[in-house]
């Protein structure tokens, strides 16, 4: 089974390595002290700091391979060389939402990346694979989960900030 390309520009990609390394370096031993402390303080069966501990290191292991395997799949997008005659994963975009009377400002990234509350769109949700290739004054529909859809207008293309 071929594993899908983990789309990242190069600020999640050095995000992603800065998580990774802190995880490795510094969580890890954190929660190895928390062990080791929750053991000295005796019987195991009932001690809820040895449990919580060991859940944390579980979850943080659970973190770095997730991380590592994100990273071992990683298709960096230079946002320097991006194309900004049409939409393509790295354009930070300005549209207009039609039914809204509003404008948007979003960066579409790669899914590993996506994060709206911080303007950041997947190029795999529906408005970012709908924007995919538009040119500025396009008019894009897109279909909500409810299946109403919505119309974009294309104001602008950027090079990411």
């Amino acid at each position: 089974m071929v594993e899908k390309k983990n789309i990242l520009t190069y600020a999640g990609l050095q995000e992603l390595e800065k998580e990774l390394h802190d995880l490795k370096v510094n969580k890890r031993k954190e929660v190895a002290q928390k062990i080791k402390e929750a053991r000295e303080q005796g019987d195991l069966s009932e001690n809820a700091e040895y449990d919580a501990a060991k859940d944390e290191q579980r979850d943080i292991e659970a973190r770095i391979d997730e991380i590592e395997k994100i990273l071992r799949n990683a298709e960096v997008v230079i946002e320097d060389e991006v194309d900004v005659d049409a939409i393509n994963i790295g354009c930070q975009v300005i549209i207009y939402d039609m039914e809204y009377n509003e404008e948007l400002t979003y960066k579409v990234v790669g899914s590993t990346e996506a994060n709206s509350l911080r303007g950041k769109i997947s190029n795999e949700s529906p408005l970012g694979s709908a924007l995919l290739g538009k040119k500025v004054g396009d008019v894009v529909d897109v279909q909500t989960t409810h299946g109403d859809v919505i119309k974009y207008k294309v104001l602008e293309i950027q090079k990411s900030k």
